[in-house]
């Protein structure tokens, strides 16, 4: 039985590939490069700052312009972090369905506490969280436990008792590695499509709603 559940924030619980698009689009244009389309942008989106400047600049984090790359486009993001992102179609009224049915639902992501936040709080979701998990929050983020067995601790509820969802590899093994069923949002910024088989996952899903297919499971 469920007791309790977790979401991942980019590409599961929110669509913010518009807003983390347009900084990274901001970057392109401030060193005379053409925009990317969403298209290109999305299924990238759930590897942070350094998925999307290889994509836009094809460098990696050992490069030497990279930090001062990545300086410029969080600072954009940050100013920018709610002008175009929105929860996923349905995601509202699941989180209403879980509430009604008194079952604590929280995040657990890679993204800074900087920003989780005040994207939560601009979606107007922060306070009814029961727990915020950011990529600094512990030593380690995912693929490590580490995360989940955080908010786990946090919501006083057995990692066995808790769901996750997310849309990476690291999100199945994180919530392998924590002891917790895994469901994948097939609808999130899946890059690698032909690998989901593979991932450590109970199931997955096509729309928010279908979740709750899995709670008694």
């Amino acid at each position: 039985m469920t007791s309790a559940v977790l979401f991942d924030l980019d590409g599961t619980f929110a669509d913010t590939a518009p807003d983390l698009g347009a900084a990274l689009n901001h970057l392109l244009s401030i060193h005379g490069k053409p925009p990317l389309p969403l298209e290109a942008i999305r299924p990238q989106a759930s590897h942070g700052s350094a998925g999307l400047l290889k994509l836009g600049f094809n460098i990696e984090p050992d490069a030497p312009d990279f930090a001062e790359l990545r300086s410029v486009f969080l600072d954009y993001y940050a100013s920018h972090i709610c002008v175009h992102t929105n929860l996923f179609p349905g995601m509202a009224e699941l989180i209403e369905t879980l509430e009604q049915h008194g079952l604590p639902w929280g995040i657990v992501t890679n993204k800074p506490h900087r920003f989780t936040l005040p994207l939560m709080q601009a979606l107007g979701y922060a306070q009814r969280a029961a727990c915020l998990i950011s990529g600094d929050t512990c030593a380690r983020a995912k693929p490590f436990p580490d995360p989940l067995l955080k908010a786990s601790e946090l919501l006083k509820i057995a990692p066995q008792h808790c769901l996750y969802l997310g849309d990476d590899k690291r999100d199945a093994e994180a919530a392998q590695a924590a002891g917790m069923r895994c469901i994948i949002a097939r609808y999130g910024y899946i890059s690698s499509p032909k690998e989901l088989p593979s991932w450590p996952a109970q199931g997955g899903i096509d729309l928010p709603f279908q979740l709750l297919q899995y709670l008694t499971v």
